[in-house]
């Protein structure tokens, strides 16, 4: 199971829907997920905004731990998925804390959206 988490998932989700276009999760150097049409850097060092899933960026995690943790989510080869922004899961996503999980079996790519119960305050009188 892959986790895409924070800011960088909802600037990527904000993007894909102000340019009502599909989102793409990818696997090559890292797994994460960007808008078909984005941004740019401005050293042209590819997109401005980009969400790696835990553990897979290689930004961040060791060559054999994202490498790894990649080949046994999603298997060897690289690839690119397509993904409608009005995907109710995506839908569900946009404007919250909510996290992106995606499972994969031999046959299917499962989406569903994870989100933290906020804490009820109370009072004591």
């Amino acid at each position: 199971m892959l986790r895409f988490t924070g800011s960088a998932l909802q600037a990527v989700l904000a993007e894909a829907g102000i340019n009502r276009c599909r989102l793409i999760l990818v696997k090559d150097h890292g797994v994460y997920l960007m808008s078909e049409i984005g941004e740019n850097k401005l050293d042209g060092g590819g997109r401005q905004h980009v969400a790696y899933a835990a553990g897979c960026d290689p930004n961040v995690d060791d060559f054999d731990s994202w490498w790894n943790r990649a080949q046994d989510e999603l298997g060897g080869d690289d690839f690119a998925e397509y993904f409608d922004i009005d995907d109710p899961v995506l839908a569900s996503l946009r404007g919250t804390t909510g996290s992106l999980v995606v499972e994969v079996t031999s046959t299917h790519l499962y989406l569903a959206a994870e989100f933290v119960p906020t804490a009820k305050s109370s009072t004591l009188m």
